[in-house]
């Protein structure tokens, strides 16, 4: 089997004629602002991919999943980390109409059916925070929320049909206020957006700044976590937050990925050279399938959630090895005459930057860890 074939394979399977339409742009038209392919993947039906096929989905389970966004990474970094923004979302909503009595599943089925893009209004981004620390503030209203704040990066903010964002809110029994999520249509009332993102690496993520100005949320429109703020993870939130480290990974994997096949494809490089490179990525795709599978076929807890993560530094840290080899195997030619393998190369250090950062886990997830002492059988 070819490198990347099983993981093109699963995007041509659910989301046909994507990739040969991605491979048609070059790479740098890919990745700069105003890039075509968040449109290519709408018109593919990618915001329906983790939607179930009953929800006029395209049902796709975490392994399929992994193995698409590792090829969208393949062909433009930028596409694959703002996706997983959007399916971050989807996998939130989805269990929550698979478990919730509420109207989510309409929802979910409204994204799929209608091609809609979900931006994620979370904390992402914000030193020091969690993903699912609230980033707005939430004023109740007789007609609702009126919710006011900025996010900024925002990934698909020029893009987007709805925002999710989380926020506080009162108890519904008059308790400790709960982490509510609200899902905001980007052509309300006070929803703008602004330039924010200056670099050139993952430009065509649309990351930019949204800044939300007494946006009112109707009721209809707020899902509740029944979760206070500091207290440990429900499922609807290690859900989410399993599905975000697990895509996130495998699109920095795909970007990597890039860089490998060039060299694998490069006859003057020894061949030692380029098992040793397979290997090591191979290795690395092994970590992340391993944790898809788990997740298909026994569902997500918090030792999942644990899993996740270690998974996700485990590739991190391979990454770091796999990359700057593959640049000095393919030669100062090819670093200096094209921006692409600079670009690749820069872009894979982007998963460092997501949340929870090791050295600054905090909350709910550095608790969990710390009840989940390490055993040697």
């Amino acid at each position: 089997m070819r490198f990347l074939e099983r993981e093109r394979a699963a995007l041509g399977k659910l989301l046909p004629g994507l990739d040969e339409s991605l491979r048609a742009v070059p790479l740098m038209t890919l990745e700069r602002p105003g890039s075509p392919a968040i449109g290519l993947f709408r018109e593919c039906g990618g915001p329906g991919l983790l939607a179930p096929e009953s929800l006029q989905g395209r049902g796709a389970g975490a392994l399929d999943a992994v193995r698409v966004q590792r090829a969208l990474g393949s062909r433009s970094p930028s596409l694959a980390v703002a996706t997983t923004m959007h399916h971050f979302s989807m996998a939130t909503l989805v269990q929550l109409s698979e478990g919730g009595e509420g109207l989510e599943w309409m929802l979910v089925q409204a994204v799929a059916s209608d091609n809609k893009l979900m931006a994620s209004g979370f904390a992402e981004g914000r030193s020091g925070s969690g993903i699912l620390s609230p980033s707005m503030t939430a004023t109740p209203t007789p007609e609702g929320l009126r919710i006011s704040g900025v996010k900024r990066p925002c990934s698909l903010a020029r893009s987007m049909d709805l925002l999710t964002a989380s926020v506080l809110v009162p108890a519904e029994d008059g308790g400790e206020p709960e982490l509510a999520v609200a899902l905001i249509p980007a052509d309300s009332e006070g929803v703008g957006v602004s330039g924010f993102w200056s670099s050139s690496f993952l430009a065509g993520a649309e990351s930019d700044q949204v800044t939300l100005d007494q946006v009112l949320v109707p009721p209809d429109l707020l899902v509740r976590t029944a979760c206070p703020p500091g207290a440990r993870l429900d499922e609807v939130q290690t859900v989410g937050l399993v599905w975000f480290e697990l895509l996130m990974t495998g699109s920095y994997l795909g970007a990597a990925s890039a860089l490998v096949e060039r060299v694998l494809l490069n006859d003057r490089v020894p061949e030692g050279e380029r098992v040793g490179l397979l290997v090591a990525a191979e290795a690395a795709a092994a970590g992340v399938e391993g944790l898809a599978r788990r997740v298909d076929e026994g569902g997500v807890d918090e030792s999942v959630l644990a899993d996740a993560l270690f998974v996700r530094y485990g590739v991190q840290d391979a990454l770091a090895r796999i990359v700057p080899r593959a640049v000095e195997l393919l030669g100062g030619l090819n670093f200096m005459t094209s921006d692409e393998v600079g670009h690749l190369a820069a872009c894979t250090h982007g998963l460092s930057l997501h949340p929870p950062s090791r050295s600054r886990m905090t909350g709910p997830l550095a608790a969990y860890l710390a009840d989940a002492p390490l055993t040697v059988a």
